[in-house]
């Protein structure tokens, strides 16, 4: 039975939001805070679940690096996402985030984290100023599409209502986690409505390559420490990372792989594989690795010789081991090159339900500066639904509050002109 569920007030024009992540919640508390009456649905029995899940381990909310390079981070569409980051970057984040009272710190590797590296505490913090604000938060209602007199479509445990606001902001998410509720179904529902939306596609994930059964019994779950990780993009421009991974049972994942994800998964989508390339021991020169190799070995093997000269893990001794030939094993020339751009060819990337983000969403070009769609006045979008996509590291947090902040001003805006 459909049910009649109006939120707007005879006092302010209401605002419905749907999505209770990041950038949903910030758009709410924008617009709150003008004044106006706020409804926020989601389809899960909570709000923020994978902001919470995002924080076990410690909460990493942003990045201390200078602001030119942090903006670069977010490749294609720095020029579209800058001056909304500009205008809620690392440092107005951190001081939001005291405001919350959740003092916060700059970590060894740039990253910020709450003093308490929980994420808990910042989203209780964060409703509490929420409900004050007055914003009603309503927990198990789906949303399904619009109806025919271009209401919000709702399904509830009590059945389907309809909802009717003056402003609408959809905030639903990409398409990773989709146990947390990003399931993407949106898509199809803006594309009914003309609405571009670019494929959604796995960023931040990992990807496949056809390990030997030696390397995935003995080595799978084995990090690689200290190594430097290269991809080429699309325009032929190489990008190195110095970081971390881990080998899997299916290929290889981890930080670094995360920061080259979006040039390894252009180079899949043009040419079926991907390379991917490793120096295995980044604090040494190739002649360095050379004259090491050069010295008598005596009575040693050659794995144990590379353990004691060049102090290599086992796993970086049988990476190297899988991906070159006997002759090149045999040879220090070759194998001191080999060390230095390890290759590793990979034939596909992990399912998006895997993938930490997601690439693709809502083109630019549907959207007015100010995040309303242009098919549909009064209608705003935010978050990761958006089509970018950028590193962990904080950007991903700090793009999806950026961008709900610019929603809900543009919100503000747009119902300051439409009284």
């Amino acid at each position: 039975m459909l049910i009649n569920h109006p939120s707007n007030s005879h006092h302010s024009p209401s605002v419905a939001i749907v999505g209770g992540g990041p950038a949903g919640l910030m758009a709410a508390e924008v617009i709150a805070a003008a004044g106006y009456t706020v409804n926020l649905y989601d389809a899960m029995p909570s709000v923020g679940r994978k902001f919470l899940l995002a924080g076990v381990g410690g909460m990493n909310i942003t990045h201390a690096e200078p602001l030119d390079d942090f903006l670069l981070r977010y490749g294609d569409a720095l020029d579209w996402l800058e001056p909304m980051i500009r205008n809620f970057d690392a440092q107005a984040l951190r001081h939001w985030a005291a405001g919350l009272g959740v003092d916060t710190f700059v970590g060894s590797s740039g990253r910020v984290f709450p003093r308490d590296m929980k994420a808990a505490p910042l989203l209780r913090a964060w409703l509490h100023r929420l409900r004050e604000l007055g914003v009603r938060i309503h927990p198990r209602h789906r949303w399904l599409g619009w109806s025919d007199g271009g209401h919000l479509r709702v399904q509830t445990v009590e059945g389907e209502c309809q909802i009717q606001a003056d402003a609408i902001l959809l905030a639903l998410g990409g398409a990773s986690w989709q146990r947390l509720g990003s399931d993407g179904a949106w898509v199809s529902l803006l594309r009914e409505r003309r609405i571009r939306v670019n494929t959604l596609l796995p960023a931040n994930c990992g990807f496949e390559t056809c390990w030997s059964d030696y390397m995935r019994d003995h080595h799978a779950g084995s990090p690689l420490h200290t190594c430097e990780f290269a991809a080429v993009s699309q325009q032929g421009k190489c990008h190195r990372v110095r970081g971390e991974a881990i080998v899997s049972a299916y290929g290889i994942e981890g930080s670094a792989i995360y920061a080259l994800s979006a040039h390894l998964r252009e180079q899949l989508q043009a040419n079926g594989n991907a390379d991917l390339f490793i120096d295995i021991l980044p604090d040494l020169a190739l002649e360095q690795i050379q004259q090491q190799l050069q010295k008598p070995r005596g009575k040693n093997s050659l794995s144990n010789f590379l353990r004691k000269q060049l102090h290599l893990s086992p796993v970086k001794i049988a990476l190297l081991r899988e991906r070159t030939t006997p002759d090149v094993w045999r040879d220090p020339v070759q194998l001191a090159s080999a060390a230095k751009q390890l290759h590793v060819s990979l034939h596909a990337t992990r399912p998006l339900d895997e993938a930490i983000s997601s690439a693709g969403g809502v083109a630019r070009e549907s959207l007015t500066d100010t995040l309303m769609l242009h098919q549909c006045p009064g209608v705003f979008c935010a978050g990761e639904m958006l089509d970018w996509e950028a590193p962990t590291g904080g950007y991903l947090l700090t793009a999806c509050l950026a961008t709900g902040r610019q929603a809900g001003l543009g919100i503000i805006q747009y119902l300051a002109s439409h009284p």
